[in-house]
C-alpha cells in the first residue's frame, strides 16, 4: 500500500470538511443559478432571432415601392409591428397655418420637426413631419417659399404617434411646446378633429426655398443581443466551473483526511 506524501498528509490534517447542509445549500444555489443565467442566455438567443426578424421586416418595408396611406376605415387595425415604416404616400391640402413646431436633435444639428396637417380629398386629416428647420428659422415667414397652394402629394415612411413628451420633458400644449410628436394632443391643440393616428415623416424631395428638410428618419435598431448571449453563457459557465472546484477540493480533502 502506497504511503501518502507528507504534503498530501499535511494537507488532510489541515482540511475541515464542509457539513452535508452547508454542501448543499451550495449545490443548490449553484444549480438555480446556472439554470437561470442559461434562462437568460436563452432568452436573448430567442430575443436575437426577434430582432433580426425585425430589422429585416424594416428594411424591406423602407426600401419597398410607396403605397396609398392608410385611410380613415383602416385606422383602427394599425400596428407597430404590421405597418410602422411603411413607405406611403398621400395627397392632398397643407394646412399651414396650423403647423407645429416639435423639439428636434439632428445630424443637421438642434432645431425643430416641421409637423403640417395635410387634409385628403376624403376629408381625412394626417400630421406629416415635412423636415428639419434650425431655431432660427422656425418662424413661417422666413421659410415662406416652402408653403406652396393647392393640392400636393408627399411620400415618406409612416410613424406612430409619440404620447407623451420627451425624457424628463413633457409636452406643453397649452404653451405650444412640443418635445414629442403626439398626434392625439397635438390634433387637440390645433382643433383638427379626427386625425390619422399616424405621422408621415417626409422623404428627402426637396421642398422650395431649401426648408424644411425631410428625409431625415434614423431608422436603426440596437442590436447588442449577442453579447449579452455569450455574457449569460459565460457567466453559467463560470458557476458550474466554481461548482466542480468546490466539489473537487471537497472531495481531496476528504480523500487525503482518510488517508
Amino acid at each position: 500500500m502506497a504511503m501518502p506524501r507528507p504534503d498530501e498528509a499535511r494537507a488532510g490534517e489541515d482540511f475541515r470538511p464542509s457539513s452535508p447542509l452547508k454542501l448543499l445549500v451550495l449545490g443548490i444555489l449553484a444549480l438555480l443559478a446556472f439554470i437561470g443565467l442559461v434562462a437568460l442566455g436563452t432568452w436573448q438567443v430567442e430575443r436575437r432571432a426577434w430582432k433580426l426578424d425585425l430589422i429585416a421586416r424594416v428594411e424591406s418595408r423602407v426600401h419597398a415601392p410607396a403605397v396609398q396611406a392608410p385611410p380613415p376605415s383602416a385606422w383602427a387595425g394599425i400596428t407597430a409591428a404590421a405597418d410602422e415604416y411603411s413607405h406611403v404616400q398621400a395627397a392632398g391640402t397643407f394646412l399651414y397655418d396650423r403647423e407645429v413646431l416639435v423639439q428636434a436633435t439632428t445630424r443637421l444639428g438642434p432645431g425643430f420637426w416641421v409637423l403640417t396637417p395635410l387634409r385628403t380629398a376624403q376629408d381625412a386629416t394626417i400630421l406629416v413631419n415635412r423636415g428639419f428647420v434650425p431655431a432660427e428659422q422656425r418662424d413661417r415667414a422666413s421659410r415662406a417659399a416652402a408653403e406652396q397652394p393647392g393640392q400636393t402629394t408627399i411620400s415618406g415612411l409612416l410613424r406612430l404617434t409619440e404620447p407623451g413628451g420627451a425624457f424628463l420633458r413633457s409636452n406643453d400644449p397649452a404653451g405650444n411646446r412640443w418635445y414629442s410628436r403626439d398626434v392625439a394632443a397635438i390634433a387637440a391643440a390645433q382643433q383638427l378633429g379626427s386625425v390619422a393616428p399616424y405621422f408621415i415623416d417626409a422623404d428627402a424631395a426637396p421642398n422650395p426655398g431649401g426648408l424644411p428638410v425631410g428625409g431625415l428618419t434614423v431608422v436603426a435598431f440596437p442590436n447588442n443581443h449577442l453579447v449579452y448571449i455569450i455574457t449569460w453563457y459565460v457567466l453559467a459557465l463560470m458557476v458550474a466551473g466554481g461548482a466542480a472546484y468546490v466539489a473537487r477540493e471537497e472531495w481531496r480533502g476528504r480523500k487525503a483526511r482518510r488517508r
